[in-house]
């Protein structure tokens, strides 16, 4: 496994590949990597794709200038688990290589980018889209792999790719979970003790709402989640709300023949925390 810091370097590698007949999957990460991330590698292996990793903590999509300075560092310990997994090149550039002058670019990504997480943070979707628009634009993958946890910017990513016309396949892959159900995340480092013990209600309660929501509206199901969240002790939801997927239209009243997902962020202490859950029945 190698390990690329320039960007010219990464584009030699590219080409070389693409010269030998191999398609390109890549994986973008912000690093502190966990069982999630090393899932998207296997996938991509899998299915025989030469599997880039890109570790790189993106300042432009942090509106907390705080949780931009404690996001960890993690690069040596994570190229010890890329490497077993399968990945055969990690690029790990510095804010240098990638921001040489800042990104003044905004983009116009409608709906997908304004709700849920848009609108609790503001200008946060227009970083990532910056960052994996450049990074696709190096790497020029066949196939991009992303966990289904962060399933609205899987929505805001396909429209960016919808717009700007790139020739890359979204996969997306299955939530991992810890063994009693929280949704793996970097941010499950932060949490203490006891709020790693009432963590776990984020993904109990979700599904226990499976079983409501035959017989209950789309408004009750969502204050039952709500309201049991906010009763648990350390958890503040930020919002729940189910939407139709990919759009993310919110969901008035249950519609056969659409996706449906309920997508939640929750504060533990001051650790923001995401999950989502498919209704399909």
């Amino acid at each position: 496994m190698d390990i690329i810091r320039v960007i010219r370097d990464l584009e030699v590698l590219v080409s070389y590949e693409r010269n030998r007949g191999r398609s390109i999957g890549f994986i973008p990460t912000m690093g502190a990597l966990h069982e999630g991330h090393l899932s998207l590698v296997r996938q991509c292996k899998r299915e025989g794709k030469i599997c880039f990793v890109s570790i790189f903590v993106n300042p432009t999509q942090f509106t907390d200038k705080k949780d931009l300075r404690t996001y960890p560092r993690t690069l040596k310990n994570d190229c010890r688990l890329l490497e077993p997994a399968g990945c055969d090149y990690v690029f790990a550039p510095s804010i240098k290589e990638m921001y040489p002058e800042p990104d003044t670019r905004t983009f116009n990504l409608g709906r997908v980018a304004e709700v849920m997480e848009g609108a609790s943070r503001p200008g946060h979707f227009n970083g990532v889209v910056q960052i994996v628009s450049k990074l696709f634009g190096i790497v020029q993958p066949d196939y991009a792999y992303f966990g289904e946890k962060d399933y609205q910017q899987i929505a805001v990513i396909r429209e960016m790719v919808k717009q700007l016309k790139m020739r890359v396949e979204l996969i997306a892959c299955p939530v991992v979970r810890e063994d009693d159900g929280l949704a793996m995340s970097t941010r499950n480092a932060r949490l203490t003790p006891e709020q790693r013990q009432f963590a776990p209600a984020i993904a109990r309660t979700l599904y226990d709402s499976l079983t409501l929501a035959p017989s209950k509206s789309v408004k009750e199901v969502e204050d039952w989640v709500i309201q049991t969240l906010n009763n648990t002790p350390y958890l503040r939801v930020d919002y729940f709300s189910i939407v139709t997927g990919p759009a993310l239209r919110k969901l008035k009243v249950w519609s056969y023949g659409k996706s449906r997902v309920g997508c939640i962020a929750v504060y533990c202490g001051d650790v923001r925390l995401i999950d989502n859950i498919k209704y399909e029945f």
